[in-house]
């Protein structure tokens, strides 16, 4: 304890002399070039004694702003903001008008007006200074979020509920967008993560579970956060009878598919009871929002999702902070990228134009912001936190799901977490954190660069259609990039992309390795009779294509060599998909029943041994579809909830999970595993159940009740007892599970 406070004073210390050194070299510069400002005497001084007239000016000056210009402030404090603003430059310049007569003998001197210009170039010099200084120091970056958000608190007049055995502890959910189970489990044992490698080793559990098949953060988040994803196919999909192609990442898609969950479970969604929504696609029901995509598209006061900007830039060391910081990821991205041209990296996408700075907002800009509001969530004492870091999943898409990159992301990550974990110590009410992941990321080289060609190209070929001789990049549809244009106000793919004609040609849209065909000239759902009939290659050239793992078509999956499996059949698609792990089939049968299933669904080939697959966008990190750890997202939770799923052992679990080696199961078929984010809502809602009661449903539901979402069955939560409905997991071992 001694030792950390000895420290923390050096530090300070270090901080004060560096700001001092720098302020005194300013106050020379801007004695050589402002002609009514000198720092010696008539008779001309040595250059030393110039120097210790700086540093005694500056001292002053830095001295008289930290003990008198808080005073000054607070007596001004019912001036007009207008006439303070102006007030400003006088009283700095009236500081250092003292400070520059404190200096003995006379040796210095400056005219009134340019001590004005003098103190305002050396209080930003100073602040910057300062600020740059303590980028890397997390504790100082805590101290001063902590009294921002004590201050907002206070004028709220929120109280949180008094920290006790006896207050309901608060559950805050902490999203690592895109890092799967295998990423997780190596990033603890490998040391890049010894905050979450801790926490599993004293107190917490993790397990994997399984997306849908359209393994994206829409459907995922969409499901976890509102209990149904019901008729998300993919991460962009065209509705025939609107004529719009739904983008997941498009405020006003997200906005849309929010209200068809909220009218399908007739539930506000998982955080509408005291909840706080960051940096998320959907809102989930909370009052709190901060970038949340589901309602930037709102115009006026409305729109509160871009205040969490405002509200944290509107302190200038947060500014300098990640300004340095976002300057620095910029600069590290474009070294990184020119190290793997020089190495010949492969597989490799391009990194250029504006990915830099898209890639630096996702991990610096945005991560600053979310981890700020769910400090001030925290320490406000709210219910329910729901929070998103988009880094790795941004960074992973371009450098692929592991390496030096990806690993850089996770061990900053690592910190972001450590330092909420401290502030929840101080919070006026309990928490218990879960962390969780909406995917993962399958590794792979792109469609195009392996065969030359975009999944668009080979479709319209099938169907006897020109195809550019030059063949076309597919936009990847990475989160980050909507947050950069939503937080700039601009619109993401409007125009002929949302909206494409209703001719007769095909419309080809891609989620990762997951590809979605339709016909704008066939009314409804085309089925496979009506396709071969219009465009007699198609299907026999997309099935039998070395990229294309399989086919969709109204109810039949197709395969490489004629194979033909229908999902009526019991057994027949199992067999088929086999290959791409278990409850594909499943997972396949399940987006057939929805309602804007495209005409075709491809899904690229998958390579069991290596685990890649061919993404139809230009990521070389993909998700979207089956195959791979894009599949096998993860979920950690304190042993004192209850286990996610406590009863129903299933024996047969052993033979479909892959084996470890590493961490051998002791105990196999101990519990089942997660299926679909519609499960992992279920088992968040009762966390919250156990803690602080059910959540409030906004109006009867439709066809269901919020804790049985529609077209998927959920257990009842296990009987209350003295444990609050809590069952200790500590010392029972199960698969997927690290501890």
């Amino acid at each position: 304890m001694g030792r950390g406070r000895w420290r923390t004073a050096g530090s300070a210390l270090v901080r004060v002399l560096l700001v001092w050194a720098v302020s005194t070299l300013t106050m020379l510069v801007l004695a050589g070039i402002l002609p009514d400002f000198r720092l010696q005497s008539d008779d001309g001084d040595s250059i030393t004694q110039i120097g210790l007239t700086a540093a005694w000016a500056a001292g002053a000056f830095g001295l008289l702003s930290a003990l008198v210009w808080p005073l000054l402030v607070r007596a001004l404090l019912l001036v007009p903001a207008l006439v303070l603003g102006l007030l400003v430059f006088f009283l700095n310049g009236s500081l250092l008008l003292i400070a520059i007569g404190l200096i003995p003998d006379g040796r210095s001197e400056v005219a009134p007006e340019t001590a004005v210009v003098v103190a305002a170039v050396m209080s930003a010099v100073a602040s910057a200074t300062s600020t740059a200084l303590a980028v890397r120091d997390d504790e100082a970056y805590r101290r001063r979020l902590y009294r921002l958000a004590d201050r907002r608190r206070r004028r709220q007049g929120r109280a949180g509920p008094p920290r006790g055995a006896g207050s309901p502890p608060g559950l805050l959910l902490l999203q690592l967008d895109g890092v799967g189970y295998e990423v997780l489990r190596h990033a603890c044992t490998d040391g890049l993560m010894p905050t979450l490698a801790g926490w599993l080793e004293d107190g917490h559990r993790a397990r994997s579970w399984r997306t849908d098949w359209s393994s994206q953060t829409g459907a995922s988040q969409l499901g976890i956060l509102h209990g149904s994803n019901f008729d998300v196919p993919a991460f962009r999909w065209y509705e025939k009878h609107t004529g719009e192609v739904m983008v997941c990442n498009r405020p006003t898609s997200a906005a849309e598919l929010q209200r068809r969950a909220v009218e399908r479970t007739g539930d506000g969604g998982l955080l509408s009871l005291d909840g706080a929504s960051r940096g998320n696609l959907f809102s989930g029901g909370a009052d709190q929002l901060a970038l949340v995509l589901s309602v930037s598209a709102r115009r006026g006061r409305a729109n509160r999702s871009r205040a969490g900007y405002f509200a944290y830039f509107s302190d200038p060391a947060n500014a300098v902070r990640t300004a340095v910081s976002f300057v620095a990821e910029v600069v590290r991205e474009i070294g990184q990228s020119l190290r793997a041209r020089i190495r010949g990296d492969r597989p490799r996408v391009s990194r250029g134009g504006l990915y830099p700075l898209i890639r630096a907002f996702a991990t610096v800009v945005e991560r600053d912001v979310v981890v700020a509001a769910v400090i001030g969530d925290v320490l406000a004492g709210r219910s329910a936190i729901y929070a998103d870091l988009v880094a790795y999943d941004e960074v992973a898409h371009h450098s692929g799901p592991r390496g030096r990159d990806t690993d850089r992301v996770l061990a900053r990550l690592d910190r972001s977490i450590a330092l909420i974990s401290r502030v929840v110590e101080h919070a006026p009410r309990r928490y218990r954190i879960v962390l969780l992941s909406d995917h993962g990321q399958s590794p792979g080289e792109t469609f195009l660069s392996r065969y030359g060609l975009t999944l668009k190209d080979l479709v319209r070929a099938g169907c006897g259609l020109p195809v550019s001789r030059r063949a076309g990049r597919t936009r990847s549809g990475a989160e980050a990039r909507a947050a950069v244009l939503a937080a700039l106000h601009r619109p993401v793919e409007e125009g002929e992309e949302a909206h494409p004609g209703r001719g007769s040609e095909p419309v080809v849209l891609a989620s990762g390795n997951l590809g979605l065909i339709s016909f704008p000239g066939i009314p409804g759902r085309a089925s496979r009779a009506r396709i071969e009939r219009a465009h007699p290659a198609l299907l026999a050239t997309l099935a039998n294509h070395p990229g294309v793992g399989f086919l969709l078509v109204d109810g039949v999956v197709l395969g490489r060599d004629g194979a033909v499996a229908r999902l009526d059949v019991p057994g027949e698609a199992e067999a088929l998909l086999a290959p791409f792990g278990p409850g594909a089939a499943e997972a396949v049968r399940r987006t057939d029943a929805f309602p804007h299933v495209a005409d075709v669904m491809v899904n690229s080939a998958y390579d069991p041994a290596t685990g890649a697959v061919h993404a139809f966008e230009e990521q070389i990190g993909s998700h979207g579809g089956l195959g791979g750890d894009q599949g096998r997202p993860f979920l950690m939770w304190p042993t004192e909830l209850s286990d996610p799923d406590p009863e129903r052992p299933d024996p047969e679990r052993q033979a479909l999970e892959r084996p470890d080696p590493e961490h051998p199961d002791p105990s196999p078929g101990q519990g089942q595993e997660l299926v679909g984010a519609e499960a992992v809502h279920a088992v968040l809602r009762r966390w919250l159940r156990e803690a602080d009661g059910p959540q409030v449903p906004v109006d009867p539901p439709v066809g269901g009740s919020a804790a049985e979402p529609a077209g998927r069955p959920v257990e009842e939560p296990p009987p209350r007892g003295g444990n609050s409905g809590s069952l200790p997991s500590a010392g029972v071992p199960a698969r997927d599970e690290i501890r």
